[in-house]
C-alpha cells in the first residue's frame, strides 16, 4: 500500500471534526513524517541584507515591509466568522483545533529537528488535484491559525493567479500583487506586501491578469523571490494558494521553491488515481500532507473526520 492510500486509509482513526463554510467537512489523517531523499546543500537561514541582482533587467530590491508598509487590508472578522473562517475566539472551537492540529506538523517541519532535511522548510504551497476542492479555504484558514501564534508571522500569498480568489473571499479590493512584482512593474516587494488588522498576517494579492501568468509563476523571478522569502524572513510562514496540479504545469514547478506541500481533496469526487498522479508531478525531497475536504459522516452530526500525512509520493 502507497503512503497516499495509508495516508487516506487513517482518516477515520482522527478524533476531531471541522465545518467549512459551505456547510461541508474537512478530514485528515495521523502523521508520517517525510524524510526528503537527499538533504539540501549549504541551505542557512542567515537572513540575506543586501538586494539579489540577475540580469540587468531584472532587479530586485526587497526592502522591510513593515516600517514603509502604508497600504492596509482590513479584514472583517464577523464576516469571516459566519462564513467558517478562523478569526479569534468567537470562531467556532472544533474549527480553531482542527487547523491547530494541521499548524502543529507544519510548525515543527518549518522549524523543529525536520527542517534541516527539507529546502526553504518555511514555504508551504497548498494546491488541488483539481480546481473547486477547497484549497483556499485551506489556505486562509491555516494561515489565520498560524496568526494566532504568538511569535511567528505568516505571508499569505495568492499564487492561483489563473483563478484569483483571496481578494474575492477576504472581502478586500483587488490590488497590485505578485503578478506586477514578476513582469517587474515593481520592484521593491513592500509594495505588495499589504499589512491587516491581524498583526501577526500579511497578504500578497494575485495583482492583475496577464497573458503570461502561468509563465511567469515558473521564472527565475519567481525563484529569485522564494529564496528571499525563505532566507530574509527565517522565522515566518509563507503560505502559497497554487493553482491546481494536474493540468497546470506550472504548479510542479513551484514545488521547487517550497519545503512543504499540502493537497486538498475532496471526498467522493476526487479520484485516487488523481491523488496519486498528482503527487508524483510534485518534488519528491519536500514533505507532502493531505487535506480531506468536504466530507460527510452521519454518525457524528453531520461533521467529518479529518485526515492528514506526510510520505514519499513515490513510495
Amino acid at each position: 500500500m502507497s503512503t497516499i492510500e495509508k495516508a487516506l486509509a487513517k482518516q477515520k482513526e482522527a478524533k476531531l471534526k471541522i465545518q467549512s463554510d459551505n456547510q461541508s467537512n474537512i478530514k485528515v489523517a495521523d502523521k508520517v513524517l517525510l524524510e526528503p531523499k537527499k538533504p539540501p546543500t549549504n541551505k542557512t537561514s542567515t537572513p540575506i541584507t543586501t538586494p539579489i541582482t540577475t540580469a540587468k533587467d531584472n532587479q530586485v530590491t526587497l526592502n522591510s515591509d513593515s516600517p514603509v508598509q502604508s497600504k492596509k487590508i482590513i479584514l472583517n472578522g464577523e464576516r469571516l466568522t459566519e462564513r467558517g473562517f478562523i478569526y479569534g475566539v468567537n470562531s467556532t472551537h472544533h474549527i480553531q483545533e482542527e487547523f491547530r492540529h494541521i499548524k502543529r506538523k507544519l510548525l515543527n517541519n518549518a522549524f523543529g529537528p525536520a527542517a534541516k532535511t527539507l529546502n526553504n522548510s518555511n514555504l508551504i504551497m497548498v494546491s488541488s488535484t483539481n480546481p473547486n476542492e477547497g484549497k483556499t479555504y485551506v489556505s486562509i484558514n491555516l494561515a489565520l491559525s498560524i496568526a494566532l501564534e504568538q511569535d511567528k508571522t505568516v505571508l499569505l500569498i495568492d499564487a492561483d493567479v489563473l483563478r484569483p480568489s483571496l481578494h474575492r473571499e477576504l472581502e478586500f479590493e483587488s490590488s497590485e500583487g505578485i503578478l506586477e512584482y514578476l513582469l517587474s512593474e515593481v520592484n521593491d516587494l513592500s509594495d505588495i506586501i499589504y499589512s491587516t488588522n491581524l498583526d501577526n498576517l500579511k497578504i500578497i494579492p494575485a495583482g492583475k491578469p496577464h497573458h503570461l501568468t502561468n509563465e511567469l509563476l515558473a521564472s527565475n523571478r519567481m525563484e529569485i523571490l522564494a529564496k528571499e522569502l525563505a532566507e530574509r524572513y527565517p522565522d515566518r510562514i509563507v503560505i502559497f494558494d497554487c493553482p491546481p496540479i494536474l493540468g497546470v504545469t506550472e504548479t510542479p514547478v513551484l514545488s521547487n521553491l517550497v519545503g512543504q506541500a499540502i493537497i486538498v481533496v475532496e471526498e467522493s469526487k476526487t479520484k485516487l488515481d488523481d491523488v496519486k498522479k498528482a503527487a508524483s508531478q510534485l518534488n519528491e525531497d519536500i514533505a507532502i500532507g493531505f487535506v480531506m475536504n468536504k466530507t460527510i459522516n452521519t454518525k457524528r452530526d453531520g461533521y467529518g473526520y479529518y485526515g492528514y500525512g506526510y510520505g514519499k509520493q513515490h513510495q
